[in-house]
């Protein structure tokens, strides 16, 4: 656990690979707001016992979970029945889609999918998790007051997924970034458009804060968001001319040199990143399956080591 500035800590999960989201507290008055559960019950338990030392004497009455993904959300249910949990419309839809028992079904698969699922989430526990879901869903912006100390919940999706909140302490200048932000990783945008995503990252730079909790990686000066606006706009750059060229998405993506983006970890990521894009370009409305998505991962990770 870290403190970040005044009332505003962080729950920061090194490496920030796949799965090991970070979390936030925001202290106002006698209780708290909660950003983000984590992805299975022993590693929100984990954070829930360090963070006890802020939250024993005020409670946490408000959470946000910040996207639908599981690894924000699967360890609601270890937070406190009087706690209200909040989330964007469009993350309940994505909340409601894919469960506890989807990613269970991920790494329980055989082949080539089943193996990646379970080199990446091997070290998690999704039997037994009972979904917890947000007591109440909003679009656009809203205000929560934790104590007195007003914290602003910014729906900036679809861009990562259907729904993406960013969560800003104006007291503090911090800013819990979400999915949004991975510093020091690769993006993935499960959702998109491009413009959409490079857009949120605007509108967190326009919001005046000076340090950022990214969904995934270390603590960081706000401006590092500008590193996600770079991959994007490159991801899509290289895309499109391949998409023209009558390339596969895959094809594409095994294609494109991510040059300076190369040492990224996760850069097999790139695979869904490119499939988002055609699906842009193509207006298609319905993504690939969750399996699909992750063996064209498998297969640009096995390309890559070749």
């Amino acid at each position: 656990m870290e403190q970040v500035r005044g009332g505003s800590y962080a729950w920061v999960q090194p490496d920030g690979g796949w799965g090991l989201s970070n979390a936030g507290v925001v202290v106002g008055g006698s209780e708290s707001l909660l950003v983000d559960t984590l992805f299975d019950l022993a590693h929100t338990r984990r954070m829930l016992e360090a963070t006890a030392v802020l939250t024993e004497q005020a409670p946490i009455r408000h959470v946000v979970n910040t996207h639908g993904n599981g690894d924000h959300w699967f360890g609601n249910e270890l937070v406190s029945p009087e706690a209200s949990i909040v989330a964007a419309q469009g993350s309940v839809e994505d909340m409601h889609a894919v469960g506890p028992r989807t990613v269970q079904e991920l790494v329980s698969a055989p082949g080539a999918v089943g193996d990646y699922g379970r080199a990446i989430f091997g070290r998690y526990d999704f039997t037994g998790i009972t979904p917890r879901y947000p007591d109440h869903a909003f679009t656009g912006e809203h205000v929560v007051s934790v104590g007195g100390t007003e914290v602003l919940l910014v729906d900036v999706g679809p861009a990562h997924t259907r729904g993406d909140t960013v969560v800003y302490c104006e007291r503090d200048r911090v800013v819990y970034t979400g999915d949004i932000m991975f510093a020091g990783g690769t993006p993935i945008m499960w959702e998109g458009p491009v413009q959409n995503w490079v857009a949120a990252c605007r509108r967190i730079l326009d919001l005046g804060a000076d340090l950022a909790v990214p969904g995934h990686g270390p603590v960081s000066a706000v401006s590092r968001i500008r590193e996600m606006v770079d991959y994007l706009e490159f991801v899509r750059d290289e895309t499109v001319p391949r998409f023209e060229a009558g390339m596969t998405s895959l094809e594409a993506a095994t294609d494109i040199d991510l040059g300076s983006f190369s040492g990224w970890p996760e850069a097999e990521r790139l695979a869904v990143n490119v499939a988002t894009v055609y699906r842009e370009l193509t207006t298609e409305t319905e993504p690939p399956s969750g399996p699909e998505l992750f063996g064209c991962m498998a297969a640009l990770l096995g390309t890559t080591k070749e």
